[in-house]
């Protein structure tokens, strides 16, 4: 969307093939399933899902004023599933905590979190730490403070993928091969 704001050539660059290929190797069964944590991010849910073989789903909430989230429903199975939640940016983890906490009242066996933009203001902290999430995975895009940090977190590094899409930018090749 913000590509449209620029007169200069953009590539967009995201963290599913990274975060997929990280949940891939951990080997979490074949019981999968991908959550978006809203329908904007069904598209992100659906790459990471075609590259893990499992199925979506996905919570279905709405926002009763900023930074509040309530969970409506979960469309799709996720009873006696694993779930990975992947969204863009989690800021004050109300929405991915939320959803976490709905996944396994709906029968979710373990509940996993990635994002791209771990922002983490406010009560994000506390809230991952009291969640029901096994494990946030995040990328470094964004420098976190010490204080930030908590066990449930891991943290994937992006420089291969700049790097690399630097290199190819730089020797006109295909930057969108990248994210095949």
């Amino acid at each position: 969307q913000i590509q449209g704001f620029f007169d200069i050539p953009i590539d967009h660059l995201n963290a599913v093939r990274l975060l997929s290929d990280y949940f891939s190797e951990r080997h979490l069964g074949d019981d999968l399933v991908v959550v978006s944590p809203d329908h904007g991010g069904v598209t992100r849910a659906r790459k990471m899902a075609d590259r893990l073989k499992a199925p979506i789903a996905i919570i279905d909430k709405r926002r009763p004023r900023p930074n509040v989230a309530e969970v409506m429903n979960i469309v799709g199975n996720v009873e006696g599933k694993v779930c990975i939640i992947i969204d863009d940016i989690i800021d004050t983890a109300g929405t991915i905590t939320l959803a976490a906490k709905a996944l396994r009242e709906a029968g979710a066996t373990k509940v996993y979190a990635c994002c791209s933009h771990p922002v983490l203001s406010g009560p994000a902290m506390k809230r991952i730490e009291d969640s029901p999430i096994e494990k946030l995975v995040v990328t470094n895009s964004i420098a976190l403070p010490e204080e930030k940090w908590i066990d449930k977190m891991e943290q994937l590094s992006v420089a291969a993928l700049l790097g690399e899409a630097i290199v190819r930018v730089h020797e006109n090749a295909s930057v969108s091969s990248l994210f095949e």
